[in-house]
């Protein structure tokens, strides 16, 4: 009993002093409650502050302050912007003008260009006007230029385009109080440029790249530069690695299609020299080398047969290979061009020493042939002996005297710089030698000279080549 007892007593203890504590809390509570309450309405009223008190009023939070929206102030929503501005009253004038960022690539063989540009219209809508009391512009992107009208420019004659997306859409849309919009857009754009290849690699050619609206005619949209030639800007860093480009203008046209009308088109264009020392290094120079390569055969001795065919069918082979490279990396073309000419002028070169050399070798092959027949018909060794025995009496043989200068080393090798000559003169009124009867005395000289053809090579084939020259350089440059 006495153990219960004491559990009691020691439970009401522990209930009271819960109480105690509870109370406790609550008084804390309220006393924080009446302070923070005091020092607000010190806040509010101002006069209970104290010099140098650090508290001060809070700012308002004007993220949380009710705004209107930008759609609501332009009205988007009372408006259909799938009609144009004005519509059923004159066309709309919509101004251009374009920044040119860059110019990437000309490529001869698809015969197009790439260009990055910014493309920017400026028109008036004034659907789009609201009020303002500072009268400043309001900036967009792309996603507010998707609710209204804006204008429906193409690239005519393009391949390839796009507007950049990155790090978002390069679009931009401003818009002033009176309702004047600027629509700028970042664009790299792949258009087709009509070449003319025929004197190329010293050829200037001149592209363009053609704007215009794809749906709404000149009788609905009026397209102009908005500042004529000076809507064309260009960065001074452009530059390409085989042209020059000389100067960018602007051009402004009516286009006419039998199915829909007429609509106005505006032209960027731009000239471009192309540099010539990258194809001089790579063509004209090893072309000119292989030709006067060519000519050292002239020089070697006409017997030389594995030294002298070798040379000219190298020669050959090269400048073959010289012309594939050439024309793999240009279109199939109809006409023929400028470098095609200085190419094929010198294979005819290089192909004509090799003709002469079989010239030679022909004339020479004839020639021993004549000097055997006559050998074989002579009852003498005419020159093969001693100069001195050549003077033989006619009446025994038929043959006059002959020159021992002209005759010497008829026969032999050759001795320096002394020419194969051999002058024979034969008396016709011998019928045992001549099988014929001739009344009178008569004369035949036989004089073949092969080695004078590759000295006329030596002077005829580089004159020939330098007057080439002169005249290709001179029509062309």
């Amino acid at each position: 009993m006495q153990v219960d007892a004491v559990l009691v007593l020691f439970c009401v203890w522990l209930a009271g002093a819960a109480g105690r504590m509870v109370q406790s809390r609550a008084h804390k509570l309220e006393t924080y409650k009446q302070n923070r309450s005091r020092r607000e309405t010190r806040m509010d009223g101002g006069g209970g502050e104290k010099p140098g008190n650090p508290i001060y009023k809070r700012s308002p939070d004007m993220t949380k302050s009710l705004v209107t929206k930008s759609e609501q102030l332009l009205r988007i929503d009372d408006h259909d912007f799938t009609m144009r501005p004005a519509f059923g009253g004159p066309p709309i004038p919509v101004g251009v003008d374009v920044q040119v960022e860059s110019l990437d690539t000309i490529s001869e063989v698809d015969m197009d260009f790439t260009m990055t540009l910014y493309l920017r219209h400026y028109w008036k809508d004034e659907r789009l006007s609201f009020p303002s009391t500072n009268n400043q512009s309001m900036t967009f992107d792309s996603r507010l230029a998707k609710k209204i009208w804006v204008p429906d420019m193409f690239f005519v004659h393009s391949k390839r385009s796009f507007i950049h997306d990155t790090t978002t859409e390069n679009v931009m849309l401003r818009v002033y109080p009176d309702g004047n919009v600027l629509y700028s857009l970042r664009i790299t754009v792949t258009a087709m440029c009509n070449m003319d290849l025929s004197r190329f690699p010293l050829d200037t050619q001149t592209c363009s790249l053609e704007i215009e609206s794809y749906a709404y005619t000149d009788d609905d949209l009026m397209l102009y530069w908005k500042k004529g030639n000076e809507s064309l800007n260009t960065d001074e860093r452009i530059s390409l690695s085989q042209f020059l480009i000389q100067k960018f203008h602007t051009t402004t046209k009516l286009a006419f299609y039998s199915s829909t009308g007429w609509y106005n088109r505006l032209y960027i264009h731009f000239t471009l020299r192309r540099h010539i020392f990258f194809f001089l290094l790579q063509t004209y120079f090893p072309a000119t080398l292989m030709v006067m390569l060519s000519w050292v055969s002239f020089w070697i001795d006409r017997r030389a047969v594995p030294a002298r065919v070798p040379l000219g069918i190298t020669t050959v082979l090269t400048m073959s290979t010289i012309i594939t490279g050439v024309n793999a990396s240009m279109p199939r073309v109809s006409y023929i061009k400028a470098v095609d000419i200085y190419l094929w002028v010198s294979f005819v070169f290089v192909f004509l020493s090799v003709i002469e050399y079989a010239a030679v070798n022909y004339l020479s092959t004839v020639q021993e042939r004549k000097e055997r027949k006559l050998r074989e018909r002579l009852p003498c060794t005419c020159g093969i002996g001693n100069p001195d025995d050549m003077m033989i009496d006619p009446q025994i043989t038929g043959y006059g005297s002959m020159d021992v200068n002209t005759t010497g080393n008829y026969g032999m090798p050759e001795n320096g710089g002394r020419q194969d000559r051999m002058l024979a003169q034969v008396s016709l009124n011998d019928p045992q030698i001549t099988g014929q009867v001739q009344p009178s005395r008569a004369y035949v000289n036989v004089w073949i000279d092969t080695h004078a053809i590759d000295k006329y090579s030596r002077v005829l084939f580089p004159g020939a080549y330098i007057l080439f020259n002169i005249i290709y350089w001179s029509i062309y440059s």
